[in-house]
């Protein structure tokens, strides 16, 4: 069985999941880079059904009105991101995964909200503003 594992910068939150990630991609929206810092985040899909925090606890943060991410109180590095739509799906920050290179991205989201200085040799499809969510005030 393939397990996926990742955890926070401090160490204080650590998660596992039964499954590989089934899907990986870039998100360019403005509420993405606030959330993690970064021009772009990186998000890789895995099935809710098996996935578990094995050490310490997520704080979670409602952050639209149709999703909720997940960091560590302690750190502060983001780990999940879960549409309410989808309930069967967790997404974790690619970054915050022991193997970020089994979670390799396969399309960009928002693209028309990326950074205009940010240059992109990728031939990957790009899928211009898809989020509905309207952010938290």
């Amino acid at each position: 069985m393939t397990k996926t594992t990742g955890g926070c910068l401090c160490g204080a939150v650590r998660y596992e999941a039964d499954a590989a990630p089934d899907h990986a991609s870039y998100c360019h929206c403005s509420m993405c880079r606030r959330a993690t810092g970064a021009p772009v985040a990186a998000f890789a899909r895995l099935p809710s059904a098996g996935f578990r925090i094995a050490k310490g606890e997520i704080k979670r943060y409602r952050s639209s009105d149709i999703a909720v991410r997940g960091f560590c109180a302690q750190c502060g590095s983001p780990l999940t991101f879960q549409y309410d739509a989808y309930p069967a799906y967790v997404a974790v920050a690619i970054g915050s995964l022991d193997r970020p290179e089994v979670a390799v991205p396969e399309r960009h989201w928002n693209f028309d909200d990326r950074i205009p200085w940010l240059q992109l040799s990728d031939t990957l499809p790009r899928q211009g503003n898809v989020a509905a969510a309207k952010p938290k005030p």
